[in-house]
């Protein structure tokens, strides 16, 4: 892609574009803007693609990107006083469930508390816990998309994940379990 591959840059398209809407629209609920931020996103992934690095790591990079150029839009559009970080964006997501891949009802009725439990947490430590988690980002790369820094990630990790378990109740193993399928 970085060398002009179309069918690369169609490639990582199709790969992460609905992953980068569903994150946007997560901070705006609305779903042409988060369309239009990733178009945005993409786009200038293609301007500038002769200045990028092949060693960056993709999803986290289009990841910030996406957050960041939501940002710039929000400041653009005066809805959040000239505010230039998503700060301010509280990251309102809800965990839902797939129920088609859950078979038994014992699972489900375990699902539908966790993703009652998910759906709780405090705005900043529900978005480190579906980067971690759900979009499988190490400490490290949440920390350069929520720009803070690698403890206050761990933080905010280890403050969500106490919490779900004070909440959860004696089994954490099926608890990990549901949270390593994504559910």
């Amino acid at each position: 892609m970085i060398n002009g591959s179309e069918s690369a840059f169609s490639e990582l398209f199709e790969l992460y574009n609905k992953t980068l809407v569903n994150y946007v629209y997560s901070f705006v609920k609305d779903k042409s803007m988060a369309q239009d931020c990733v178009q945005d996103v993409f786009m200038d992934v293609w301007i500038y693609r002769k200045k990028l690095q092949s060693t960056v790591l993709v999803k986290p990079y289009l990841l910030s990107a996406a957050r960041k150029r939501l940002a710039r839009k929000l400041e653009r559009d005066h809805i959040f006083f000239k505010s230039t970080n998503t700060d301010n964006i509280e990251f309102a997501l809800d965990f839902t469930i797939e129920y088609k891949i859950i078979a038994d009802e014992q699972q489900l009725a375990q699902a539908l508390k966790l993703n009652e439990i998910l759906n709780k947490l405090p705005a900043r430590q529900k978005e480190a816990i579906y980067l971690r988690y759900f979009q499988g980002l190490n400490p490290q790369q949440i920390s350069e998309i929520l720009e803070v820094n690698y403890q206050s990630v761990n933080n905010l990790i280890h403050r969500a994940v106490v919490h779900i378990k004070s909440q959860w109740g004696t089994d954490f193993s099926l608890l990990l379990l549901l949270i390593s399928s994504n559910i």
